[in-house]
């Protein structure tokens, strides 16, 4: 794990951002499968909200085809539920809808299940377990890929209660495919300020700020040196990370600068790209 620190504990994960095909489509996947249930759309894009927290901005491409699986780009978004109750609650609700599910694991430090929106983007819906409670080998996390209790899941919710996302979910991290593992550890680790968390073998990596498990995720399963999704493909325009004050986003702003990165502002913050092409809005 670095010792780095250089981005403030408070930084966390902020809304992302959607290239979609069809938004009532997608607005009718994320109100029923997922459970928002606040939404505010222009007819061309639309936000989800938990609580007063906006969580998903969609923005329509009408044909918008998925990303083809060899490009870089979004692996998947992860939704937090505030507890164990809520993630059983919720599985119990999409196997009760029959929505097909792509996979459940239990990473030590969570309990994950795995879906997909109609335009192929992944979505993690998850819950963490307490710090304490983290595997850890020699001072260093130590995240796993194991059976997900599933039964004991369902167990705490015997039927469909009327599922809806709760105020306290929020963005808990993003994955992405990139083409190279040293090149994203150097633009997110030295230029960002992330923390790393943990190496995944060559082909994946974890980092973080404030001792979290992973704020963003990357690999390279979809092919070292993989190239950007085509123009007018579906999937992630951008993700935010959100720093707390002024200073923290201006010191952010400074070493991206300072690197030669192109970064401009946008709605109140600032727009850049990572070097596979992810779109990364930071604000605070």
């Amino acid at each position: 794990m670095s010792n780095q620190s250089v981005l403030d504990p408070k930084t966390h994960g902020g809304a992302v951002s959607l290239t979609v095909g069809d938004l009532a489509r997608s607005l009718r996947f994320y109100r029923d499968v997922l459970g928002f249930a606040d939404s505010r759309s222009d007819g061309a894009s639309a936000l989800l909200f938990a609580g007063d927290q906006p969580l998903l901005h969609l923005v329509e491409l009408p044909g918008a085809r998925p990303k083809p699986p060899h490009a870089t780009g979004l692996y998947h978004f992860a939704l937090l539920l505030p507890s164990r109750l809520d993630l059983a609650r919720w599985l119990r609700h999409v196997l009760e809808l029959n929505w097909p599910l792509q996979g459940w694991a239990d990473h030590g430090v969570s309990e994950a299940v795995y879906l997909a929106d109609p335009d192929g983007n992944g979505i993690e819906v998850y819950r963490d377990r307490p710090r304490a409670e983290w595997p850890m080998s020699n001072g260093e996390l130590q995240m796993v890929t194991d059976p997900l209790d599933a039964q004991g899941l369902l167990a705490l919710a015997p039927s469909d209660d009327g599922w809806i996302m709760p105020a306290g979910a929020r963005m808990g991290h993003v994955h992405l495919h990139v083409a190279s593992i040293p090149q994203a550890q150097t633009f997110y680790c030295d230029v960002l300020g992330f923390d790393l968390v943990q190496r995944y073998g060559p082909s994946a990596l974890f980092v973080s700020a404030g001792g979290y498990h992973h704020h963003v995720g990357l690999n390279t399963w979809a092919g070292v040196g993989a190239p950007p999704a085509p123009a007018g493909s579906a999937g992630l325009r951008y993700f935010t990370i959100v720093v707390p004050d002024e200073a923290a986003l201006a010191a952010v702003v400074e070493r991206v600068q300072r690197a030669g990165i192109a970064i401009a502002p946008q709605d109140g913050g600032w727009l850049l790209h990572d070097p596979s092409g992810n779109g990364i809005r930071l604000v605070n």
